[in-house]
């Protein structure tokens, strides 16, 4: 009997010194990965940046993450440094410190996101909640600390990095002038007449792209109203057309492709702020999406939310040129002059010059990078607009999605169709230019 108790307590004994890792379940999960982007994603929306500026954000924070994971990983994945603009070299990690390289690039990822645009603290309640959850799952205090001090060596750098990229020079430059004697130049829209957003965001440091005016599409249409056998006066009317004949398919393509951050609603006297993620945003949630699909590990789900944000990031400045290049006026205030001074888009109008067409461009520029990680015949329900009230649409690939990208733009009524297909041209140069420059997975 004696013998039995001394056998029970060792084994107890033996049992209660085993190292509790069930933090590593949870902590090493990708799905906690897209979750802390997902976080970011709600702070941007929470602030009302404008798409280019959200990009800024999600990019810098996976390049971030990115190289915590090179650090863990140099036999699979090669490090962004020398191959970006401006990024040269980046500290290397002590390795006789117990780095858990999942935190890191955790705790990296929320450290450059809240650093690059917020003030400092946006994400800390949802940083404090994931490290009680690994604590209380047993995470060794010599580890998170490890880990915290490689995560702000990165970050450090990154944010260092960052900063040269003239975003803060272009926050006092000259605001866009409305030139109300050029009937074909932009002028603001209703109901908010909101004025130009980012005009000189073709002056920011682009990543992997040579300049902001790199791929050269032809020049829109000239302006020619009066003509009804221009060019001109047939996209117009082809826009009228199909917006006032929309059918319910239309209108939801449309409206789950709208993903305007700052929605101004006006009944009568009230006017309220709707909320919804960005462009960039709205393909961030994609990325996290089709990781799950094809159940990437940890390691390429950060590859992959970095890939396709720099591809954002570079598509947005080259779109930005073109905007900016040729000021051309919205079918919204085309139509209300010339044709019918009551018509109004199924889509509000974003506050900046029509040609080309923004989330057309960037969503090529992003189907690319993400086709290139995990290939042309990944099918996948988006589920993005659900938690904004418009149901799931279903893709047969990363391409088929920004291809039909190109008709919600034109359904929503604030796109010549030329316009949105030319963008989208332009995006896919942009992002096959990425993928082809860009080593990152060996």
């Amino acid at each position: 009997m004696k013998h039995l108790l001394a056998v029970v307590c060792i084994a107890l004994t033996l049992f209660s010194c085993k190292p509790n890792l069930a933090y590593k379940e949870y902590l090493h999960n990708p799905d906690l990965f897209s979750s802390t982007v997902h976080q970011l994603n709600d702070v941007v929306m929470g602030n009302n940046f404008p798409p280019m500026i959200a990009a800024r954000n999600y990019t810098y924070a996976a390049i971030a993450a990115y190289e915590v994971v090179v650090a863990g990983s140099p036999s699979k994945f090669t490090s962004l440094a020398g191959q970006l603009h401006g990024l040269t070299t980046l500290p290397a990690p002590d390795t006789t410190q117990p780095i858990d390289y999942d935190l890191a690039a955790l705790l990296s990822y929320i450290k450059v996101g809240e650093a690059v645009t917020f003030p400092e603290g946006s994400m800390q309640q949802y940083k404090d909640s994931i490290l009680k959850v690994v604590r209380d799952k047993g995470l060794p205090a010599d580890i998170e600390k490890a880990s915290q001090q490689f995560a702000d060596t990165i970050s450090a750098a990154i944010i260092s990095w960052s900063k040269n990229d003239n975003y803060n020079k272009t926050r006092g430059a000259e605001k866009y002038t409305v030139n109300e004697k050029d009937p074909s130049r932009w002028v603001p829209t209703p109901p908010g007449y909101f004025q130009a957003t980012e005009p000189h965001w073709k002056e920011i440091r682009p990543m992997v792209l040579d300049s902001a005016n790199q791929f050269k599409e032809p020049p829109p249409f000239k302006f020619d109203i009066t003509n009804k056998n221009s060019d001109y006066y047939k996209q117009v009317l082809q826009v009228k057309n199909a917006t006032d004949s929309l059918t319910d398919e239309q209108k939801h393509m449309a409206d789950f492709w709208d993903d305007n951050p700052n929605k101004l609603n006006v009944t009568g006297h009230i006017m309220f702020v709707s909320k919804k993620f960005t462009p960039s945003g709205h393909w961030m949630s994609i990325v996290g999406i089709a990781s799950k699909t094809v159940h990437a590990d940890y390691e390429t789900t950060v590859c992959a939310f970095a890939k396709t944000g720099i591809a954002l990031f570079d598509a947005f400045i080259e779109c930005w040129w073109e905007k900016y290049t040729y000021n051309t006026i919205r079918p919204e205030s085309v139509i209300n002059k010339y044709i019918d001074v009551n018509w109004r888009p199924h889509l509000q109008t974003p506050s900046f010059p029509e040609y080309t067409c923004g989330h057309c461009t960037i969503s090529a520029s992003a189907s690319e990078a993400l086709t290139s990680l995990y290939g042309d015949h990944v099918a996948f329900t988006d589920s993005t607009e659900l938690e904004f009230g418009i149901k799931n649409r279903s893709f047969k690939s990363f391409r088929s999605a920004a291809d039909e990208n190109v008709y919600g733009r034109f359904y929503g009524g604030i796109h010549f169709l030329p316009s949105a297909q030319i963008g989208h041209r332009l995006g896919k140069q942009v992002g096959e230019f990425i993928v082809e420059k860009l080593k990152m997975k060996k």
